[in-house]
């Protein structure tokens, strides 16, 4: 199923263990893609990989690492989110949630109009998402600037916007979060992101704010920080209202 590689070999084998191998030819079963092809982007966590269906069309899968994910600081996060407030500190339960949590947060905000990769399906500790590119990945924003820095920022701020707008916050948004295909921001990475209801949701906007603004500051945009967060956080009281 996954093209060997010798640079690939040592992540590999931190991430297919006989559970995660199992779950994998379930869900190739089931159509939802036919080989894993290469590593995209190996991380501490997880590791998302290229992956093809039968007709040759590409997906995304993320697979989180069972054995050394640090499920622990998982659940630090997770379990403020009202949605997993039952939610026990077991290893496994909490990737696994962990895994779900993130496809929930990318198919509210793709309900909300965002420009997130299409969740597509999801199990366990594995989640098929939409293709963010051509034969390539297109690039994080960290390693590809803008050609037009000032449009990207204010493309930016429109999918922040919306994602207020939806009752959400990102949570962990940055440069390294923002990918730039074809010269406009797609927003990845959904696990941290969180409901109004979460009582670290301010604290979150505020840091998805600051990050955002000192990258763009980085390259000559004038931006106060203050008054956008407190546009977001009018954003977020309409739809708190809205929702009563």
């Amino acid at each position: 199923m996954v093209r060997d590689s010798r640079e690939e070999w040592k992540t590999r084998s931190s991430v297919f263990d006989q559970f995660t191998n199992r779950l994998l030819f379930k869900l190739a079963g089931q159509g939802h893609f036919d080989e894993l092809r290469s590593i995209v982007a190996p991380g501490k966590e997880a590791v998302v990989f290229l992956a093809t269906r039968n007709d040759g069309s590409p997906v995304a899968v993320k697979i989180y690492r069972l054995e050394t994910a640090n499920f622990s600081k998982m659940y630090s996060y997770i379990r403020v989110d009202p949605r997993y407030q039952r939610l026990q500190n077991r290893q496994r339960q909490v990737i696994f949630a962990w895994t779900e949590r993130e496809y929930r947060n990318l198919l509210l905000a793709r309900q909300a109009g965002v420009c997130v990769p299409t969740p597509i399906a999801h199990k366990d500790n594995i989640l098929i998402m939409e293709w963010i590119g051509d034969t390539l990945p297109s690039p994080l924003l960290r390693h590809s600037p803008p050609e037009n820095v000032q449009q990207f920022f204010d493309q930016t701020m429109l999918e922040m916007r919306k994602l207020a707008r939806s009752g959400m916050v990102h949570g962990d948004l940055s440069e390294y979060n923002i990918i730039n295909h074809h010269e406009e921001p797609t927003l990845i990475d959904f696990s941290h992101s969180v409901t109004l209801e979460a009582p670290n949701s301010r604290e979150l906007l505020e840091r998805d704010v600051k990050n955002v603004c000192h990258y763009f500051q980085n390259y000559g945009i004038t931006v106060d920080e203050k008054q956008i967060f407190s546009e977001l956080f009018k954003e977020w009281e309409n739809a708190r209202d809205q929702e009563k």
